[in-house]
């Protein structure tokens, strides 16, 4: 059996779509963390093989079978890439980026990646190479140590896997985009608004800061990991971000449990966001607004926050400020997250109230020292500080030593 955790050197791969990992992993690391939609490998009685358990109507068991025989030979080689994304549970959706299990990456002080493999949890999709993997169950067992080329995307949100699929196969064998949107579950295309669930309305209003000529965020969003290190310039712009942070920084203003939301919606045969309102409380602030599917008020009222964000802490910001890589971008989604209610009772939620509350924060330099500890911490430690700044808590949330430092440097000198 396999021991975990496993660190795996990788190659950083920047294209046009986006940044992903290419690595060689194992076939049994694979059929140990992978899934496809309803469909896994688990460990047979024996200790060493494997069993599939679920069905998947777009992956062929005879096909499975005629490709485990090929596995089995002694000439058996598959040099084209197997495309996952990692860190996503096929049962929550988003894998919480404090949880430990959470595939993620390293840098080397030679500057090499390395992608970290923490346990043999299942939360990592097969976006494209399914029969590939899964034909390895059918295979002997003496093969589930060869190497598999792997191209690692990671905090990529599921319908973006399905358009990554779509766009891959779009040049091989012709996929329907109707089908490629079933196999993920997302037929946006054809469904009334009404029906979407958050995590797709998160989804299309992320797509749409990044076009939105309007946006701040325009051009910015990128399928990449949350990794801080990944959001480098390119081409002019000095600063990048994930599509998993903006979604994820959304989907928390309107669900606090995007997968039951869902669920809601397909049961009974197809219900719209109205009919999921009695069916638990939610206290995510913009929560009215996505049952009423007034996507237009949601989306303007994400537009200003940013829009204040970017004239009061990221224009300004230096070239290495936390306030424009992952943690500084989630602590902004955090505070426009704890500012709501405020400004929903005042019914102002303009890009001047916005400013006026992110004023305090203006003159602050989020690269100082006090700023360096860019993990999960480091967005909490952010949050906390422009909570101080904006007014919502007193100053004693922070430490002396934490408070002098951020608002009063000088006196550090």
């Amino acid at each position: 059996m396999t021991q975990y955790p496993l660190r795996i050197p990788a190659i950083r791969v920047d294209q046009p779509l986006g940044t992903f990992f290419v690595a060689a992993i194992k076939a049994r690391v694979l059929l140990d963390t992978c899934f496809s939609e309803h469909l896994k490998a688990d460990f047979a009685g024996d200790g060493e093989s494997y069993t599939l358990d679920g069905t998947q109507r777009l992956l062929r068991s005879d096909r499975l079978r005629s490709i485990g025989e090929f596995i089995s030979r002694r000439d058996a080689g598959f040099p084209n890439s197997i495309i996952l994304g990692a860190n996503f549970s096929e049962r929550d959706g988003f894998v919480d980026d404090t949880s430990l299990d959470r595939w993620r990456l390293e840098v080397a002080e030679d500057g090499c990646y390395h992608l970290v493999i923490p346990s043999p949890n299942k939360i990592v999709a097969v976006i494209d190479g399914q029969h590939r993997l899964f034909a390895f169950a059918h295979s002997s067992s003496a093969r589930l140590d060869m190497d598999l080329v792997c191209s690692v995307f990671l905090d990529i949100p599921k319908s973006e896997q399905a358009s990554l699929f779509a766009t891959i196969n779009s040049t091989q064998t012709p996929v329907s985009k109707s089908m490629t949107y079933e196999l993920f579950g997302y037929n946006v295309g054809n469904e009334p608004q009404e029906n979407w669930s958050p995590d797709k309305l998160a989804v299309f209003l992320a797509r749409r800061l990044t076009v939105d000529t309007d946006s701040p965020l325009r051009n910015r969003i990128i399928l990449a990991p949350e990794t801080d290190f990944i959001l480098d310039a390119d081409e002019g712009v000095p600063w990048r971000v994930s599509m998993a942070v903006v979604v994820q920084g959304i989907l928390r203003l309107i669900s606090a449990n995007p997968r039951r939301d869902a669920n809601l919606l397909m049961t009974d045969g197809r219900r719209s966001r109205s009919e999921i309102d009695t069916a638990r409380n939610d206290a995510s602030p913009l929560r009215r607004k996505y049952l009423e599917t007034n996507d237009a008020f949601v989306y303007q009222t994400v537009l200003n926050f940013l829009k204040a964000c970017d004239d009061k802490l990221w224009s300004s910001a230096a070239p290495r400020s936390f306030i424009t890589k992952t943690v500084g971008i989630q602590a902004c989604f955090d505070l426009l997250r704890m500012l709501l209610p405020e400004a929903l009772a005042a019914e102002k939620l303009s890009v001047g109230w916005f400013k006026e509350k992110l004023e305090g924060a203006s003159k602050i330099d989020f690269g100082g020292r006090i700023f360096s500890n860019a993990s999960g911490s480091g967005r909490t430690f952010i949050r906390k500080v422009l909570e101080v700044a904006a007014g919502i808590s007193v100053r004693e949330i922070l430490s002396d030593n934490e408070y002098r430092a951020v608002f009063k440097p000088a006196e550090l000198e």
